[in-house]
């Protein structure tokens, strides 16, 4: 069988660029089962509630749902255990640093395959307030609505 190449994208955390401000990112291995694997070689997983943990100089996830292997047998994982994340020293060192930081949280914006091995890109994030939230909206609107002046424009330029 050939060996996988590039980048295959399994699940990913939208929400989360809504609700929190995105400070830093690392890309960081899971330690997974085999049934683990193959669930998520079908592209089946959620980071919805999803977050991180520092404890005892090691990084956990949580609460990221990736459901039973349906042709497991006995040997099936159960879908919400905590994963241990694979990082280097400093940065996890980094990590417990700034999370002891009041309002900073570990979240997951992604979920995938680089090269045939399960990657996650965890973020430090700390919360939007709810017109943070709104403003973002708006912003988000702005460029929508002068994107299709441009391209209206540029048809009209077109035709006439």
């Amino acid at each position: 069988m050939a060996k996988e190449t590039g980048r295959k994208l399994i699940a990913q955390n939208k929400r989360a660029r809504h609700d929190y401000h995105i400070l830093e990112t690392y890309e960081c291995g899971l330690v997974l089962t085999g049934t683990e694997v193959k669930s998520l070689r079908q592209g089946r997983a959620s980071l919805a509630d999803g977050f991180a943990h520092v404890d005892g100089g090691e990084v956990w996830l949580h609460n990221v749902h990736i459901p039973e292997y349906t042709q497991g047998t006995w040997t099936n994982h159960s879908a919400r255990r905590k994963r241990k994340l694979l990082l280097h020293r400093s940065e996890i060192d980094k990590l417990i640093g700034k999370t002891q930081a009041t309002g900073i949280t570990l979240i997951p914006l992604a979920l995938y395959f680089v090269d045939g091995r399960a990657k996650v890109e965890v973020a430090l994030a700390s919360g939007k307030r709810e017109y943070d939230k709104r403003q973002t909206l708006r912003e988000k609107q702005d460029r929508r609505e002068a994107e299709r002046a441009m391209s209206a424009a540029r048809r009209r330029a077109r035709a006439g």
